[in-house]
């Protein structure tokens, strides 16, 4: 039997006492007592630079800054799962967050993520946490990963309501290998994915002498139509 990975990417710069880390924690021990291995990673301690838009990953596949996007992203491309974790900043992700996603262009025009099984998780002090969890869900969606959910919790109004997200997250992480597995199925957003990769085709022909690098990528994977 196939050994199932997820991640969990924990995005605050609270440390060991971060509530956000309290909930990823609990979606990686359902996943790993669903039968997964599980790894955590704290976003705060790594070193991962603002894009600069230069394209040269659209016509290479590689970055042009050294710092450790690479090895967290190759790590995210290595497993079946992805969680994130992260507070509620002004009704929105903290920073290093941010500078994830942005340094993706090329994996959602590649649809890199497709195949992965995707949640997300989020504290708040006194709301906006599913506006975040929203954001994060709606990219991994677009990067092709399929979502199995999220638990946020606002702790301002009810200190005592972070257990009993925990015991949702710890549920959600079972859910997640479970999708994994193919024992849940999302036919709704398997359609989304099919359009976006067609969009996403599109583009990249249009662009075959700027996208090189990606225009290869569809050629590999059977979606150049």
């Amino acid at each position: 039997m196939k050994v199932i990975k997820v991640i969990g990417i924990n995005a605050s710069p609270r440390g060991k006492d971060s509530n956000t880390l309290r909930l990823t924690r609990a979606v990686l021990a359902g996943a790993k007592e669903g039968g997964a291995e599980t790894e955590l990673v704290d976003l705060y301690s790594l070193n991962i630079r603002y894009c600069t838009a230069c394209g040269t990953c659209y016509t290479t596949g590689e970055c042009t800054m050294l710092d450790d996007f690479s090895d967290i992203f190759d790590r995210m491309m290595n497993v079946d799962g992805i969680v994130l974790g992260a507070p509620n900043y002004i009704d929105s992700v903290p920073a290093p967050v941010k500078a994830l996603f942005d340094r993706m262009a090329d994996a959602i025009h590649c649809q890199m993520f497709t195949g992965k099984f995707g949640c997300s998780v989020c504290t708040a002090g006194g709301s906006g946490e599913n506006e975040v969890i929203g954001y994060m869900n709606k990219t991994l969606s677009t990067l092709g990963a399929n979502i199995a959910g999220g638990v946020g919790v606002a702790i301002g109004r009810d200190p005592s309501a972070l257990r009993k997200a925990e015991g949702e997250a710890q549920d959600l992480g079972k859910t997640l290998v479970r999708a994994i597995r193919g024992e849940v199925s999302y036919p709704d957003q398997d359609a989304l994915h099919k359009q976006k990769r067609e969009y996403f085709c599109q583009l990249v022909k249009y662009n075959k002498d700027r996208f090189a690098h990606e225009y290869e990528w569809y050629e590999q994977m059977g979606w150049m139509k």
